[in-house]
This record gives structure tokens, C-alpha cells and sequence, in this order.
């Protein structure tokens, strides 16, 4: 039994939530969750709510028991980007680029052996 949670168009760059997605990737549900607790990154609040709500998903939808849960898969797709333009020297622009993500967690329960 697997279930999943997204968090989608999050202001975020792919970039950077991928490299806190990779630290909780085959852990525990609590271990991920206390990694991602002392994590310094913004993305880590972000990747922590998902997990949460995948737990939570997994608990009230499937009566998995949260003890016996996993991260099982967890990536980052990107997202649409905007555009924004920043005045430059003579007449010129710049164009800033605030990159989005959508991102996936997927937790399974652990097979007892």
C-alpha cells in the first residue's frame, strides 16, 4: 500500500529542493521528518509539510499505521517559470527567472520480515 502527497507550484527553484528531497529518500517518516526538522535550508519546511501530509494520507485513507512508514519515493519536477525584467544600463533589460516546483512524496509501509 502506497500513498502520496504533491505540492504544487511551490515558489522554490527545482535546484535546490532536490538536493533536500535527496537527504530523506528510503528513510523512516520520523527519521526523514527530524532530518528535515535541522535542515537549513527553506526547502526544508517545504518538504516537510508534504511528508506530513503523506503520512497523514497513508493514515486516514489506507489505515496504515505511521510506525511502519517509509519514504519510498520522493522527487521534484519543475514547475512553470515567471518572468520578470530588471531595468539595465542603456535601455536595456534583464530578464529574472523565479523558477516554481512540484514536489512529490511517496511513502509506503515497511514489509515486516
Amino acid at each position: 500500500m502506497e500513498a502520496k502527497a504533491h505540492a504544487r507550484f511551490v515558489r522554490i527553484a527545482p535546484r535546490k529542493a532536490r538536493a533536500v528531497v535527496d537527504l530523506i529518500r528510503k528513510k523512516d517518516v520520523d527519521v526523514a521528518l527530524s532530518i528535515l526538522r535541522y535542515t537549513p535550508n527553506r526547502a526544508a519546511a517545504i518538504v516537510a509539510k508534504v511528508v506530513k501530509s503523506a503520512a497523514a494520507n497513508a493514515q486516514n485513507n489506507y489505515d496504515l499505521s505511521r510506525v511502519g512508514l517509509y519514504v519510498d519515493q520522493a522527487f521534484v519536477d519543475e514547475g512553470p517559470t515567471q518572468k520578470r525584467v530588471q531595468p539595465r544600463a542603456r535601455g536595456r533589460r534583464y530578464i529574472i527567472r523565479k523558477r516554481t516546483s512540484h514536489i512529490t512524496v511517496i511513502v509506503k509501509e515497511r514489509k515486516e520480515v
